[in-house]
C-alpha cells in the first residue's frame, strides 16, 4: 500500500485472531486508516480487536456510500473461504481496491510482484524472481526462494521454506514447518501437512504428508482443514 497524507479509509473482513495479525500490520505499514471490521458470525455494533463490528459483506455498499471506504482486506484464514468472499465482494463492488500489506520487518526482494489482497508477514522472504498471487498468504517466518510462484488464493504457514522454481497451485496451503524442495510443483487445492518434507511434486486435490510426504488421501476442494 501507498503511503498518503490522508490515509485511505479501509474495512477488514474477519475479527478472528489472523485479523489481528493484519490489523496490526496494517497499522504498522500506514498509509490505511481502519474504519471498523465486518464479520457475518458477531453482532453488528459490537466491538471486537478494538474496532466496531459494522455488518457483513452485505453492508459494504452503505459504509462505501456513508464512510467512503475505497478498500476491503480480508482476514480469513481459510483459503477457499478467503477465495468465495473475495469473488463475492468484487462481483458486487466492482471499484473496490483490495491493497496489499507487507509487514516492515519481511524481506521482498526488488521486482517481485504481490497480488491484490495479499499478506506477507512479519520474517517472511520472498526472494527475487518469485511472484506471489492475488488474496494469497505468506505467513511469519516463511519463504518463498528464486523463481517460486505462489498461485491466487495460496497459504505458506508460519515457517514453511519453499526451494527456488517452484509452484504453489490456486487454494493449496502448506502447513506449519513445511519443507519443499527445489523445482517442485503443488496442484491445486492440495493440502501438504505440517512438517512434510517434499520431494516429489504432488498432484492437485490430495492431502499429504510426512518425511518424505506421500499422498495419503484425496480432498474436495473447499473442505475445511483449519
Amino acid at each position: 500500500m501507498e503511503n498518503k497524507d490522508s490515509p485511505r479509509p479501509i474495512v477488514i473482513v474477519g475479527s478472528s485472531g489472523h485479523a489481528k495479525v493484519i490489523i496490526d500490520m496494517v497499522n504498522l505499514q500506514g498509509g490505511c486508516h481502519i474504519v471498523g471490521l465486518l464479520d457475518r458470525f458477531r453482532e453488528k455494533g459490537t466491538e471486537a480487536l478494538g474496532y466496531p463490528i459494522l455488518g457483513k459483506e452485505e453492508d459494504l455498499a452503505e459504509l462505501i456510500a456513508r464512510e467512503k471506504v475505497e478498500g476491503v482486506i480480508i482476514a480469513i484464514g481459510d483459503n477457499f473461504v478467503r477465495k468465495t468472499v473475495a469473488e463475492q465482494i468484487k462481483a458486487s463492488h466492482p471499484s473496490i481496491r483490495f491493497p496489499h500489506v507487507v509487514h516492515p520487518r519481511a524481506t521482498v526482494a526488488d521486482g517481485v510482484m504481490i497480488g491484490e489482497g495479499s499478506v506477507v508477514m512479519a520474517g517472511a522472504v520472498v526472494n527475487p524472481g518469485a511472484a506471489v498471487g492475488n488474496f494469497c498468504m505468506v505467513n511469519t517466518n516463511a519463504s518463498l526462494d528464486h523463481d517460486s510462484i505462489l498461485e491466487d488464493y495460496a497459504s505458506l504457514a508460519p515457517g514453511v521454506n519453499v526451494g527456488g522454481g517452484c509452484r504453489i497451485g490456486r487454494t493449496s496451503a502448506i502447513g506449519i514447518g513445511a519443507a519443499v524442495i527445489h523445482g517442485i510443483t503443488i496442484g491445486d487445492d492440495a493440502i501438504i501437512g505440517a512438517g512434510a518434507v517434499v520431494v516429489t511434486s504432488i498432484p492437485p486435490r490430495v492431502v499429504a504428508y510426512g518425511s518424505p510426504a506421500k499422498e495419503v488421501r484425496a480432498r474436495i476442494a473447499g473442505k475445511k482443514y483449519l
